[in-house]
């Protein structure tokens, strides 16, 4: 292992099983350098701090559904409130992803990290404050759309700044990189309900998560700090994806695979719940699931690269993610482990499909980028609109049926627009 300073770079594309990877700095001039590091401990422990960081993007999306019932509850929280903070995170990381590469070319990539860490941590602590005369709900609203900001500008950068230092160790640091993430999600919705029980107090049990965020903003303090960012302009490459229609098919099957991914953080665990199962049990059903999500992540996109097409696959996990999710809510609840479970498998193979997708249907690291870009602003933004309608129609219903049958039509509409998004095309050609 060499040190990053030294370390080649590759902006190839490449299809494999592990190239998700997209580089958000690929448009700047001049080319940004890696981080600067003097040894290879160096360099380690530079990979460790970004692995760390990932370990913490999903936290505030599962910690908080896993107590929703007694956040509700002892705050009081209006219905329309409950919707808005289950929707407005994921909003948001659409909403400021473009904003990251502006903040890269001006600040620097690692400056501009830990400048999230610091707003993520702030919004986590911020998070289950009670104001006097105002209650709970200011500064869950606050402390709620701060992490969503935060996560959006980790989101974007992160990946480049992995691909960028470790060229070299691509295959591993991609794995250790999106184990993290899904291990996050694992973590808030496993843990949370337990801290809550331990404490008898649910803002204790959202704080708690604010420590993981403190101590990997200090670890990477010292790194981050030593960066000389060097002002860099934008250079124009790679074809406009706005105007591709492959392009929008992609989008599109993300935006849907968004929807249920994000619900899933947002409501199964209160899906779980309202069908009778304890709050302990929900967490670990839905961190079970979680963890199968991450086998699916491993496995989807080298079997989806091994064909000239990825039609059939698009389709078939797709069905298996909208297919789970309705069991959750209509099936047997004798077998809920089965259907979270394939509610698992389906979403983190569809996700990952999905992402292989930007590499898959582009030809060079330019137009990879752009996509990547677009996907992440639409995508998010109105992959959004999922919690916003199951929350919509939990207050409108009481229950969760409605939320079944919407999610049998977005799986379906998945499955559609993924088996148009699959077809062997690129970012460019004509359709």
């Amino acid at each position: 292992m060499t040190p990053a300073s030294s370390a080649p770079k590759n902006t190839t594309p490449h299809p494999g099983a592990r190239e998700i990877l997209v580089d958000a700095e690929i448009d700047e001039l001049p080319e940004p350098e890696p981080t600067l590091v003097k040894t290879r401990g160096g360099l380690v422990f530079l990979g460790i701090c970004l692995v760390l960081i990932g370990l913490n993007l999903r936290t505030v999306f599962s910690s908080f559904s896993a107590v929703l019932p007694e956040v509700t509850a002892d705050a009081g929280l209006p219905g329309w409130a409950v919707v808005v903070l289950t929707t407005v995170p994921v909003t948001l990381l659409g909403v400021f992803a473009p904003l990251a590469p502006i903040l890269a070319r001006r600040f620097g990539a690692e400056r501009v990290l830990l400048g999230a860490m610091v707003v993520l941590t702030a919004g986590l602590l911020i998070r289950p404050v009670d104001l006097a005369g105002a209650g709970h709900l200011p500064a869950l609203l606050a402390g709620t759309a701060a992490c969503g900001a935060a996560i959006a500008l980790c989101n974007v950068l992160l990946p480049g700044v992995v691909k960028r230092d470790f060229p070299h160790r691509l295959g591993l640091m991609c794995g250790l990189y999106t184990t993290a993430i899904c291990a996050s999600a694992a973590l808030g919705a496993g843990f949370t309900y337990p801290v809550f029980t331990a404490t008898g107090n649910w803002t204790s049990a959202l704080w708690f998560w604010a420590l993981p965020a403190a101590v990997v903003l200090l670890l990477f303090l010292p790194l981050a700090i030593r960066q000389h960012p060097v002002r860099h302009n934008a250079a124009d490459g790679g074809a406009n994806v706005w105007r591709s229609a492959v392009a929008w098919q992609v989008t599109i099957f993300m935006v849907l695979q968004a929807m249920m991914s994000f619900s899933v953080f947002a409501w199964l665990a209160p899906i779980l719940r309202d069908r009778g199962i304890d709050g302990g049990t929900a967490g670990l059903i839905v961190s079970v699931s979680i963890v199968l999500q991450m086998l699916g992540s491993f496995i989807a996109p080298g079997l989806a690269a091994r064909f000239k097409d990825q039609r059939v696959i698009n389709t078939v996990v797709a069905l298996m993610t909208g297919g789970g999710f309705a069991l959750s809510i209509f099936g047997p609840t004798d077998l809920i482990w089965v259907w979270t479970g394939l509610l698992g498998l389906g979403q983190g193979s569809l996700t990952a499909v999905a992402l292989t997708m930007i590499m898959l249907r582009t030809r060079d690291s330019h137009t990879a980028a752009h996509l990547s870009g677009m996907m992440q602003g639409v995508g998010y933004g109105l992959g959004s609109t999922g919690t916003l309608m199951v929350g919509q129609l939990h207050q409108a219903t009481g229950g969760f049926s409605a939320a079944g049958i919407l999610f049998l039509v977005v799986g379906s509409l998945a499955a559609f627009f993924g088996f148009r998004a699959g077809r062997n095309r690129y970012v460019g050609q004509p359709n």
